[in-house]
Order: structure tokens, then sequence, then C-alpha cells
């Protein structure tokens, strides 16, 4: 045991202060040293001798005098070409400096930054912190010996996917562009399609080693205060190592984590979230991904595809289809198992005699067939997804046909059950939302138990129970059930309907309420 004890003291991590020092004792927020050499030592230290730190060193020549200097990048992250063209060939060319010469460090970095360096976003730096953080975001750093200042030039450029149509929310008419994985490309793209002045960027950056860019986007004037608020108190409470993806920063920022249902939306389609600002909600974007956060969410929208603004107004029908199959697609095996279960006198009597009929034979209850069939048809679609995209859906698809059959001519399955399933799947698709059909696949399981063990009373229970849930549920202090529950009568027009766009003047009451003009 003392051995032990003695072993742990001995690896007991330093006080995290000494964390920050290299093997020379600089720390990182110290300023730069006024030798070169050491300055170049630490970087190089700092980043572990890494092969991708490209250091070059050269001599400026000021007016006669001569004055040694080095360019440091992190190759991969930035334009060399830039670098070459913009940075070393101006200031390896001999007096170019200018006339006056140069009696301070501030009035050579000036004299750089106004004559040698053609490049539009340059930055002072002081720290070597500063200077981590710059050549880690893909800028280029200009040191100098003898002065503690540096210089950093925006080079940043890296292969990256153009903009493409989007995978997921695909429509017959509308746009074909979407978000990509670059933040910049990302909030061009908004910019394009809304090219008003008031829209507002706030960049934020999150994550204590991923160093992860965050943007939010909102329309000033249109967007609620009190919302934009709330959205950077969020964003600036976080404190994790890393942010990989959009769904990171959306687990931590809404308003609750114990319920299926999302409260964030997301997606890569641009011509949403153009629309969702001019509607009055603010976009979260997160560099790295193509999958924007939209705030605040109500449960109407996902019930909502981007076509419906497109195509000629059909007055809700498409979403009321929708709104049909989420019905369907929640409670189909439920009612199955409750009817043929406990109310069978329910359905006409040559129906109940032709399921009697198909479920002779089969030697378990109606709720383990629909439990057995409906985990089947989950990992077949789970494998369909993490299957290679040429074969996936042809698995998916022929795996169910095959099992499905098997299982019936086995004499395990009735082939009523496979019909609902089949059916309660495709409803699940019909779904604009993906996350949002994952909340609907959570919840079929408790109410097909439920419905196993009172019938109908247990899915009117278990029903009653989400809606309480729902009501209670808030988006960034939205109601999240709005314009329902509260009810807005003027919202009616464009949530589960939708009139032509002659009446649809008015923008939505439920999110923003600065600009009444939709």
């Amino acid at each position: 045991m003392k051995r032990f004890i003695s072993r742990f003291r001995a690896n007991k991590p330093k006080d995290q202060s000494s964390s920050n020092l290299d093997h020379s004792g600089i720390s990182n927020n110290e300023s730069f040293s006024e030798d070169l050499e050491a300055n170049l030592k630490f970087v190089k230290e700092s980043l572990g001798n890494s092969t991708d730190l490209i250091t070059r060193e050269f001599t400026l020549r000021i007016q006669g005098s001569e004055q040694r200097a080095a360019v440091l990048f992190i190759d991969g992250l930035v334009d060399t070409t830039m670098i070459q063209d913009f940075i070393i060939r101006t200031l390896t060319n001999k007096d170019l400096i200018g006339e006056k010469q140069a009696d301070s460090e501030t009035d050579l970095l000036t004299a750089i930054k106004n004559h040698a360096v053609s490049i539009a976003e340059i930055n002072e730096l002081s720290t070597f912190k500063e200077l981590l953080s710059s050549i880690l975001k893909g800028d280029t750093v200009i040191l100098l010996d003898r002065c503690r200042l540096g210089i950093a030039a925006g080079t940043a450029g890296w292969e990256g996917r153009g903009v493409e149509a989007p995978e997921d929310q695909t429509v017959v008419r509308g746009p074909r562009d979407a978000f990509t994985e670059n933040l910049r490309t990302n909030t061009a793209l908004i910019r394009r399609k809304v090219k008003s002045p008031n829209l507002w960027l706030l960049t934020k950056t999150i994550g204590t080693v991923s160093q992860t860019n965050v943007s939010i986007m909102y329309i000033k004037g249109i967007a609620e205060e009190q919302v934009i608020k709330e959205v950077t108190q969020r964003l600036d409470s976080i404190q994790i190592n890393g942010i990989l993806e959009s769904g990171n920063i959306e687990e931590l920022i809404e308003d609750k984590t114990v319920t299926p249902f999302p409260t964030i939306y997301n997606t890569e389609r641009l011509d949403v979230i153009a629309a969702g600002l001019m509607e009055g909600r603010v976009a979260i974007l997160v560099d790295g991904t193509p999958f924007v956060l939209l705030v605040p969410a109500l449960f109407i929208h996902y019930f909502q595809a981007a076509e419906d603004y497109y195509q000629r107004a059909d007055f809700g029908l498409l979403r009321m289809l929708r709104a049909l199959c989420f019905a369907i697609a929640l409670l189909g095996p439920s009612f199955y198992i409750a009817i043929t279960t406990f109310h069978p006198e329910m359905l006409p009597s040559p129906l109940i005699i032709s399921i009697a009929s198909g479920r002779e034979g089969v030697p378990f209850p109606a709720f383990i067939e629909a439990l057995l069939m409906e985990t089947i048809f989950e990992i077949l679609r789970e494998a369909g997804v993490r299957m290679p995209r040429a074969i996936g859906q042809t698995v998916s698809i022929v795996g169910a046909l095959v099992i499905g059959q098997a299982a019936v001519e086995a004499g395990l399955i009735s082939p009523e059950m496979v019909i609902v399933v089949a059916i309660t799947a495709i409803s699940s698709f019909a779904l604009p939302s993906y996350n949002f059909g994952i909340a609907v696949r959570i919840l079929r399981f408790p109410l097909m138990a439920l419905a196993a063990v009172v019938g109908l009373y247990g899915i009117f229970i278990g029903v009653g129970l989400i809606l309480i849930h729902l009501c209670g549920l808030k988006s960034f202090g939205m109601p999240y059930m709005a314009p329902f529950a509260p009810f807005n009568l003027e919202d009616q027009k464009d949530s589960l309907f939708r009139l032509p766009k002659v009446g649809l003047r008015m923008q939505s009451q439920s999110i923003g309420k600065k600009n009444k003009r939709k």
C-alpha cells in the first residue's frame, strides 16, 4: 500500500498553471521574446515538432539595413500560392518598405502591413497563445528578430466538398443547393439568399481542445431579442473539450434533454434556413458540419416541407397526409394489438374471421408478434443505413421481403401483422425530419406495451401522457405546441393548413412579432 501511495504521488499531475509551459519555462500566455530563434523553438516544441509546421526564415532589407524574419504556417490549412505571391515574394523584394526609416517595432510592423503584405485580413499578435491559435486556424504568422510583436495574415485555404444537392429532405421542385462542411462557405450561401444589411453574424469559439468556430445568424428587427440573448448565453455556458458536429451543440443547449421530441430543428437545406431567418428564427452554424440548427423549433414545423411553398397551394392536404402518417407510425401496431386482443367486437365479423384464420397456428400473442417484427425491421433499417449506399437499400428491402415471407410460411408471424408493420414503416418515412421520426420509433414500443396490457384504454392513457408532455415543452421560451396550445387563430393559416400566398401576408405571431409583414 505504501509503495502504491508513493507511486501515485510521483505520478500526480502538476499544477494546471505549469501545463502551459514548454521545456524552457516559457508560457503560452507570455509575450514574444526578442530572440527570433527562441520564438521559433518554442512554437516547434509547443506543437511537438510536428512535421506539418512549416517555417521559412529570410532576411528583410530596409533602407540598406537587414532584418531577420520568418513565416510560420500549417501545411494543408493554408493557400500556399497566396503565401508565396503576397507574403514571401513581397517581403523579400529589395527596399520595399518605403522611404521612412522604421524607428521602432511598431513602425516596422506598420510599414510591413501597409507596404508589403497584400492580404486583406491582418492582425497583430503579442502572445504565443494568439500565435498558436492563428496558425492552427489557417493563418500565416510573420515574426521579426528583435521584435516582441507579430503579424497574422489570413491565408486559410484547404480542400473541401463543393456545394451539392441535399441528401436529406429532397424535393421535386425547389433549390438544389445544400450546406457544406466549411463555415465561411455556409454563411456566404445564406447571404446570397438574404441580401439584407440587417442579417447579422456573431462568431464564437467553443471547445477547449477543438477550438471550433460556431456562428449565430439572425435578422435584426425580425428576430426576438430575448431569443438572441438566450442563444448567446447558452452557447457561452458550454464547457467541453471539443465540438465535432452540430449535434453536440444541440444536446447542450436544448431546453429539455429528457424528451424524445427534438426541440431544435436541424437541416442541410439552404432555403429552409433562409426562410426561417426571415420568419424571425435564429440559425446556429458549426464549422465542420453541413447541418445547421434553427431555433425556436415548434411541433408543427416537423410536418412542413420546403416544397409546400414552391408548389401551388393545396390548403394543407399534404401536411394533413403527413399528420396521418405520423398517427399511423405511432399507433398502428398498438391499435392492431388492442383490437385483436381485447376488442375484436369492434371489427366486422368477416374481417375478424379472416384475421383469426390468419393467426391460426401462430404460437405467439399479438404483442410478441409485433415486438418481434418491429425489432427485425429496425435492425434491417439500421443495417441499410450503415452499409455502403450502393447495396444498403437493396439489402434492407430484400431482407424485409425474405424474412417476412419466411416468417409467414413458417407459421411464426401472421400475414396481417406483416401488413401492419409494413404500413407503419412506410408511414414513418413520410415524415420530413429524420430525428422527429426517431421520436416516433421510440414511443411506438411503450404504446404497444400499454395496448397489450389494457387495450384501447392503455392507448388513450399513453396518448394523453404524450400530449401533456408536449404541452409542457418549450423551445427557447416558445411553447412547443404553438399555435395550437396556446391557440392562435391567425397562425392557423400556415400551420396544419396552408392557404394561398395571398392569405399569408402576415408573419407568424408564435415566433417573431417585430415585423408583421411576411
